[in-house]
């Protein structure tokens, strides 16, 4: 308790017991480092705390705001929430499990730099998102999504 405390004073945030819950939750959350506000919220019911889905709502969006999260919006459109890491990562996503991969690869990394340089710029940030099947599944993106 007293580590989440400090993180939310760093981050510039009052210590409240909503945000106390919520960050431990973020950081205990194995198996599954992305979560949806839908799924802090599901884990707190299931815990017997009293907090709203609103209340996770804006507590995440404070703790984005102060740099203790990371939101992404993948393919499938709802945000999914990780805390925020020092090492830059990348992230794959099973568009039949929703399985969300990390991974970091410095040959990607650097073609990503040359390529930025190559066009006249200096590359101050990127997100790379690989959407994935599994081998063999025989079904294609524009199959999958009705185009063809």
């Amino acid at each position: 308790m007293a580590d989440q405390n400090h993180e939310l004073r760093k981050a510039g945030l009052k210590v409240t017991l909503p945000r106390v819950k919520i960050l431990h939750i973020l950081e205990n959350a194995t198996g599954q480092h992305h979560l949806s506000a839908e799924d802090v919220y599901k884990t707190l019911l299931e815990a017997g705390e009293d907090v709203g889905l609103a209340t996770v709502y804006r507590v995440l969006t404070q703790f984005e705001t102060a740099g203790l999260v990371t939101r992404h919006n993948f393919d499938g459109g709802h945000a999914v929430f990780e805390l925020t890491q020092e090492e830059h990562h990348d992230h794959m996503v099973c568009l039949d499990s929703g399985e969300i991969i990390e991974f970091f690869d410095d040959t990607i990394e650097r073609r990503q730099q040359e390529i930025a340089e190559e066009h006249g710029y200096e590359l101050v940030d990127h997100a790379l998102v690989l959407y994935v099947r599994p081998k063999g599944s025989g079904v294609t993106r524009q199959e999958s999504s009705g185009k063809k």
